[in-house]
């Protein structure tokens, strides 16, 4: 007889908590009980969601807590850890599986009421790696929310004057990159997403990776825009970046931009199922040196490429599986993101999303890559 699976438990919110947002389709700002058992799932929630998760959950079954509380015989003051036990229990539960993210106070509750918890090795929920079409969907239409920050920024660059010392003016004030970001991040919300520490950074600035940036923006100079909003309406987050410029560039620039740009078209045409992410992403570093541009430590700081080629993107912003530590599966997402940034010339990133295919990919990102505007 086959080993009975051990059934699931997350108390989480599902605003914060992916794996509960995941299982359960339901955004609830505070933490809730699921529990995953023979292939049904059960969310016990409060008065204030039990309506509303009856009609929007998708899980098997959901039960109120004051219902709950008066089956078990306990007071509507009781703790919830005693409550949480003593459901389980009821459910004949007296051992289960949880994410390593677990509340160890949680656990301790659990335990005086005799049920223990098994941390989950790895990914809690395996199929989160590989995303359903419904899934690429979504994301898809996460994609749709950074290319209207991107439509903005690129708007908002076009128009903008470039005034004495090269800084840069829009509507009769220095443009910065806090204006600029703001902009951004009114475009995004009218698209229906959650912006998160959007990247503007220019000159110097760009040539460290997750420098936000700040203070004006000058033409004739590399800017980074990295757009990484959450959809407010499914939760899954899109990410993608672009590197600009307002005016002209030097021939030490576009080399720089058009090097990255290679580099990703590089990465794009190599994944495939069963492709080695180190390998792609070794590969790439090599290119980028031989075109003039080493990863190394120079007058005591890195120059060239010295981060991963991508990471996957889903419900989370950085999830499962790190680009550079996978073999890739039919399915994974993953963000390709290749810069170079080097001080005296500046920083470039590109960045799109793709699904891997038997063959190769989807790329599920399409604004333009344009250098200057």
């Amino acid at each position: 007889m086959p080993k009975r699976a051990l059934p699931r438990l997350i108390i989480a919110d599902s605003e914060r908590d992916a794996d509960m947002l995941y299982a359960t389709r339901f955004f609830v700002p505070d933490a809730f009980l699921l529990l995953d058992q023979d292939g049904r799932r059960t969310i016990a929630l409060s008065d204030l969601e039990v309506d509303r998760g009856r009609d929007a959950a998708r899980v098997d079954e959901v039960i109120s807590i004051t219902e709950e509380l008066k089956r078990l015989g306990l007071r509507k003051t009781t703790p919830y850890g005693i409550f949480a036990g003593r459901f389980l229990r009821s459910r004949k539960v007296r051992r289960a599986l949880v994410p390593g993210t677990f509340p160890t106070a949680m656990a301790h509750a659990l335990a005086r009421e005799g049920v223990s918890v098994v941390p989950a090795k790895g990914l809690f929920y395996e199929d989160r790696i590989r995303k359903s079409e419904a899934e690429l969907k979504l994301l898809r239409q996460a994609m749709a929310i950074s290319e209207a920050g991107l439509a903005r920024a690129t708007e908002v660059l076009r128009a903008a004057e470039i005034g004495p010392k090269a800084a840069l003016r829009w509507s009769g004030r220095p443009l910065t990159s806090e204006l600029l970001r703001a902009e951004i991040d009114s475009a995004v919300l009218r698209a229906g997403g959650l912006p998160a520490n959007t990247i503007v950074a220019g000159g110097t600035q760009a040539c460290d990776p997750h420098e936000r940036g700040s203070g004006p923006l000058r033409g004739n100079e590399l800017i980074i825009l990295d757009i990484f909003p959450r959809s407010a309406r499914s939760g899954y987050w899109g990410d993608m970046t672009r590197t600009v410029l307002r005016g002209r560039a030097s021939d030490a620039q576009r080399h720089l931009w058009e090097t990255v740009c290679a580099g990703q078209k590089m990465v794009l045409s190599a994944m495939k199922a069963g492709a080695e992410g180190k390998k792609i992403h070794e590969s790439v570093k090599k290119f980028f040196k031989e075109q003039g541009f080493p990863t190394e430590q120079h007058e005591g700081r890195w120059r060239g490429f010295f981060h991963g080629t991508g990471h996957g993107l889903g419900l989370e912003l950085h999830e499962e599986p790190r680009f550079g530590k996978t073999v890739m599966q039919v399915g994974q997402v993953l963000t390709v993101e290749p810069g170079i940034y080097w001080p005296g010339v500046g920083g470039a990133r590109q960045e799109d999303v793709a699904a891997v295919t038997q063959d190769g990919v989807r790329v599920l990102s399409k604004f333009p890559k344009v250098l200057e505007l």
